[in-house]
């Protein structure tokens, strides 16, 4: 078995390259007598339907965060890590049962012009420039650098390359032809996405068993690692930290999950462009069984690839060109392009389609939602309130450019991360508490007012400073270690959750003496009415992932 690529997995990579900019160019046409105005470029003229929303949704989720760096975790802690995908289906039920109808009754291009309209411009402009900040500085910027790191693995282009290749690609549809462009090609992304990673995971266990099937690979990696597919972890495993055991199920894992599904731009775009509330749900739908499938191709073959690592028999099956670039401790994110390198020839060229197919539509993703922020939010609200159609979509697509630049030039620096899909849960969630705080207290407290909101935006992040950074540090050497342990970062999400929400409480009855706010969202049973198709969906899914946990609970 070859280690390299051959014509066949070149040409089959180069299909997928211009299926993808061929159809993202074609959609992004402008009509005959039609200029596109803001609505077609940001919102895809409010016309998805629901299988090209859920296939969206995945596709702008699935990045090379998930490829390499959920592998990476399933490597070093298995399939713990498992539970921001599954959590993340439920999630995104709560989602469209009860944060949707608002949203899209609201009528609303952006999450900040949600804010503005339940609490004011100021608190809008504060978490615009807060979001355009956190796509570019952390989301844009660490895609680029996962997805050079293991192009640079797999072909051994000089990473730089790499970052500077995938940049173009994305931008070369989606900056032109914006949410639309970006949405109709998803649906093709997910496909090579699912069948390339289907097929790595099969590949993977098939050589762990010896040619004896997925079935029996399944069973060696589970009876080799058991370790590797608890789900609960308890306080003596070293990944405690990173997943605190039943605090997963309760704790902070939905802060950082409703936050992300909820209230994130890039994520609930596409959602808003839906022809309907109806045809939103069902999208959802959709991405929600979508999400119970990931583990299945990103974090198992992770779990493969720390079992053929550790078995001598397995490794000299594989050869003297199994040493190269082997994943191990502190290396973790090898395990995904390793485990490439044993593809046969032409499903090598698949499933690196697979994973550019998730890192091209993650960056798509994140580009149209920056620009949109940027320009619907900031230019239109400050540099120029009379642009027309053509400029506002003009300033969005030069927008989207600067911030691609910007991460193209920062994603080298991100270089000897390990475990890259946990640094950026750990960091992001230093900021989302606060920001899911003001959210779901603006949504369902209509006592909630704008001053609390503002003051508990700003305080969230010295809240979460002093869990991160503070107790370790100040008690060390006083004794008081005990009274300020060093708490599990996802616990740190959950605490520093409830104390702004506990602040912005208490500082709305203050000022408005238990009345309700002005602008305060009135709520019905009949805004948050579903179908039976939903409800039926919704409960079904909600047994699949019982089943789950009860197998995998210790």
């Amino acid at each position: 078995m070859t280690t390299e690529f051959g014509f066949i997995d070149y040409l089959v990579f180069a299909a997928y390259a211009v299926l993808i900019l061929g159809v993202g160019l074609w959609v992004s046409r402008e009509k005959d007598g039609h200029q596109k105005n803001a609505e077609d470029y940001f919102l895809a003229s409010k016309s998805l339907p629901w299988w090209a929303i859920g296939s969206s949704l995945i596709a702008a989720n699935i990045s090379a965060e998930q490829f390499i760096g959920m592998s990476g975790s399933g490597f070093a802690l298995g399939l713990a890590i498992a539970s921001y995908e599954w959590m993340a289906a439920f999630t995104l039920i709560i989602v469209g049962k009860y944060f949707l109808p608002i949203f899209i009754e609201k009528g609303i291009y952006t999450i900040p012009e949600f804010v503005e309209k339940r609490f004011s411009t100021n608190l809008k402009t504060i978490l615009a420039v807060f979001w355009i900040a956190l796509y570019v500085f952390v989301n844009l910027t660490t895609v680029l650098y996962l997805g050079g790191l293991a192009i640079e693995a797999i072909l051994g282009i000089d990473m730089m390359y790499a970052i500077v290749g995938l940049a173009l690609f994305a931008a070369a549809y989606s900056l032109y032809g914006g949410l639309s462009a970006v949405a109709w090609t998803d649906v093709i992304q997910v496909i090579f996405l699912v069948l390339g990673g289907l097929v790595t995971t099969y590949i993977a266990l098939n050589t762990v068993s010896d040619g004896a099937g997925v079935w029996e690979g399944m069973k060696t990696v589970y009876y080799a690692a058991p370790d590797r597919f608890v789900m609960i972890l308890d306080e003596s495993n070293p990944e405690y930290m990173n997943l605190p055991g039943i605090g997963v199920l309760v704790g902070g894992l939905w802060v950082a999950n409703i936050y992300y599904w909820g209230f994130n731009q890039y994520i609930i775009q596409r959602t808003l462009a839906a022809k309907s509330l109806g045809e939103a749900q069902k999208g959802i739908l959709l991405a929600a069984f979508l999400k119970m499938l990931i583990p299945f191709i990103v974090v198992i073959p992770g779990i493969a690839a720390y079992v053929m690592v550790n078995d001598p028999a397995i490794m000299a099956r594989l050869g003297a060109a199994a040493a190269d670039n082997i994943p191990g401790f502190g290396t973790a994110d090898k395990a995904y392009p390793w485990l490439l390198h044993f593809l046969p020839t032409g499903f090598k060229g698949l499933a690196f389609a697979a994973l550019a197919a998730a890192i091209v539509s993650s960056l798509a993703s994140m580009l149209n939602s920056t620009s949109t922020i940027f320009t619907m939010d900031i230019y239109k609200q400050y540099i120029d309130k009379n642009a027309n159609d053509k400029k506002t979509v003009n300033v969005g697509r030069i927008s989207g450019g600067i911030a691609l630049l910007i991460a193209v030039i920062m994603a080298p620096l991100l270089g000897g991360i390990d475990q890259a899909f946990q640094f950026i849960q750990e960091y992001t969630g230093v900021v989302s508490p606060g920001i899911l705080a003001v959210f779901i207290l603006g949504l369902f407290w209509k006592k909630t007012t704008n001053k609390a909101a503002i003051w508990g935006a700003l305080a969230s992040i010295p809240i979460a400073m002093f869990f991160k950074v503070g107790p370790k540090s100040w008690a060390a050497g006083s004794g008081l270690e005990s009274v300020f342990p060093t708490l599990p970062w996802m616990d740190q999400m959950g605490y520093t959750a409830i104390l702004t929400m506990l602040l912005i409480i208490a500082i709305s009855l203050i000022q408005n003496k238990g009345n309700n706010d002005a602008k305060g969202i009135p709520l019905t049973k009949e805004l948050f009415k579903t179908s039976p198709l939903f409800n039926i969906c919704s409960f079904a899914l909600m047994i699949i992932l019982v089943v789950v946990y009860a197998v995998f609970w210790k």
